[in-house]
């Protein structure tokens, strides 16, 4: 009698195949919007939060304040608040509230703060006497960015994005099941509400194949390129 039961099963797991492919191509599209909008607007936030704080060439108490202040608090709403609370945020900016483009709209929103303060944290791991010698050789600030401190930083900054994208996955299931679509979505609908445990497993495993994945190329990536 089992073998009928886990055969059925093996079946609809099969059947939901065109699903789950779709569920996966949608959750890669919020993740590597979400993940494009940090590194590009995130990642020059926290460069300047780096050079705007104490000790720093450009510091500046007001601006690494406010800035600091804005990171912070957009960094402390839970994200199924912030999610709802940017559905109208969304509407204007994707046309609509619901699918995977418009699921990345709050995901950006809370990815950007995230990113901004893990560029900050590597950029602090620079050792200081090699931002003086650039200054002491005439180097401009943006030289020292560019060709000293991105450059001696950029093992931990592979690390942090890596981070980032282990972290937005989970996020983006979150998103799915209030209309981004995706892996969680497909969790949700096929797993939960129809009491389908084999489909909860198999979409949790496949997400803990996509994040050890993830890790393990963050990590080799990231012991390739640093020389220190």
């Amino acid at each position: 009698m089992s073998e009928p039961h886990f055969a059925d099963r093996l079946a609809d797991l099969l059947v939901l195949g065109p699903e789950l492919v779709t569920a996966v191509g949608q959750t890669a599209v919020m993740v590597s919007v979400c993940i494009g909008s940090a590194i590009v607007i995130g990642g020059p936030v926290g460069i300047v939060l780096f050079l705007t704080g104490p000790r720093q060439s450009l510091a500046h108490r007001g601006v690494h304040a406010v800035l600091g202040w804005l990171v912070n608090t957009v960094r402390s709403f839970p994200f199924i608040v912030l999610l709802v609370a940017l559905v109208p945020f969304t509407r204007v900016v994707a046309g609509t509230s619901i699918g995977p483009l418009a699921a990345a709209v709050p995901l950006s929103f809370a990815a950007i703060p995230y990113f901004a303060r893990l560029v900050e944290q590597s950029l602090r791991e620079v050792p200081r006497g090699e931002m003086e010698a650039a200054h002491a050789m005439g180097a401009s600030e943006w030289q020292i960015v560019t060709h000293v401190l991105l450059r001696e930083a950029r093992s931990g900054l592979v690390l942090a994005v890596t981070v980032l994208t282990v972290s937005f996955l989970s996020y983006s299931a979150v998103a799915g099941v209030v209309g981004g679509g995706g892996i969680g979505d497909l969790a949700i609908r096929y797993g939960y509400y129809r009491f389908r445990t084999d489909v909860m497993i198999a979409t949790v495993a496949l997400l803990v194949v996509v994040v050890q994945l993830t890790q393990f190329a963050g990590n080799r990536i990231a012991r390739a390129i640093d020389q220190r």
